[in-house]
């Protein structure tokens, strides 16, 4: 696989707005990004702060692109009745196309994910296999199953389902880094979405997903290998502070701490465009294909101009060699993760 996908994340929540921000410039701001070469565009579901639903966001994106893949980073099963949800996803497929693709998680531990499943009424224990039957249910839907039967989900008759766009459905990925989640990976699902802040440990989790996915009978390319990474691009080959003061700003509007505590367990890469571009450069060298750029900026202005200045870092991106090495893993957490290392976790 040596194409190299750049998608970014809409910033969809309120601590990403001005006050003065209409929430529906967010779809013109979608429509920019298709433009200027990105090639998906991403929402989060969370309920750490206010924001645009995830799903909702998507529909109304669908219609107004034509091109980029519209993804989830990460929706969060739990927040949602399952056979409900399969329709909602299926409706978007349709509505764009087949440009659906979701990365699913199932929550954080401490404040940034159990309080959420007591809201949702959805037990706490054993989620990580509750994702993976939800995930087994919407297949079996779209697949036209009448009935489903697991530890946590039992439905008899079920109605017809409605069929998405492609006939096996949306790609599915998985956020999770920990040995149970890289071999779940392998395993089950269509691609893999963590943020490691050491692209060795990217190239280390990989290697165990193409292990997993060769004892399941899989090719190592049925699993794409994905990112989520924070950037900022300021200053000139002398001076990057502001890019670090604007990140700083981000992480404490947006987690409550500061940047470098996020460094310390996302992929967040600050500075000028060369330097950021060289940093990028080694997550696809650590096998990443599609990288999805979150933009550190407090309105959607800067989110704008964030925009363009990452959108110039593309066709260099894409042209740069490419090599894997293997490496030991190390600690981190990724997006949705299934993970014991998480001290802190955000959106």
């Amino acid at each position: 696989m040596d194409t190299i996908d750049v998608g970014v994340l809409i910033p969809t929540g309120t601590a990403q707005w001005d006050a003065a921000d209409d929430p529906r410039d967010l779809i013109a701001l979608g429509r920019t990004a298709e433009h200027l070469g990105f090639t998906s565009l991403f929402v989060n579901d969370s309920l750490i702060s206010p924001r645009i639903e995830a799903l909702t966001m998507l529909a109304a994106l669908a219609p107004a692109t034509e091109r980029a893949t519209l993804g989830t980073g990460a929706l969060l099963p739990f927040l949602r009745r399952p056979v409900q949800a399969a329709q909602s996803l299926a409706s978007i497929d349709l509505l764009s196309g087949g440009r659906l693709t979701l990365a699913v998680g199932a929550g954080y531990p401490g404040r940034f994910g159990r309080p959420f499943y007591d809201l949702s009424e959805v037990p706490w224990a054993r989620r990580f296999a509750r994702l993976d039957e939800t995930v087994a249910l919407w297949r079996a839907l779209w697949n036209g199953a009448d009935s489903f039967h697991g530890e946590f989900h039992h439905f008899t008759d079920l109605p017809p389902a409605l069929r998405p766009y492609r006939p096996a459905g949306p790609p599915i990925w998985l956020g999770g880094a920990t040995p149970t989640a890289l071999t779940r990976t392998g395993r089950l699902y269509d691609g893999w979405f963590p943020y490691p802040p050491d692209p060795a440990d990217y190239t280390t989790g990989l290697h165990d997903i193409h292990q997993a996915a060769a004892a399941a009978g899989r090719a190592p390319e049925a699993v794409t290998p994905a990112l989520f990474v924070t950037v900022r691009i300021d200053g000139d080959d002398e001076d990057t502070a502001h890019a670090h003061r604007a990140t700083d700003d981000y992480a404490r509007a947006t987690y409550g701490m500061p940047r470098t505590e996020l460094e310390k367990i996302q992929a967040v890469v600050t500075g000028t465009a060369e330097q950021v571009g060289e940093r990028l450069s080694r997550y696809v060298a650590a096998g990443a294909r599609h990288l999805v750029t979150r933009l550190a900026a407090l309105d959607l202005r800067g989110q704008r101009e964030q925009l363009e200045r990452t959108a110039a870092l593309l066709p260099d991106l894409r042209a740069r060699p490419r090599p894997r090495t293997g490496v030991r893993p190390g600690q981190w957490a990724c997006a949705g993760n299934d993970t014991r290392d998480v001290r802190r976790a955000g959106e």
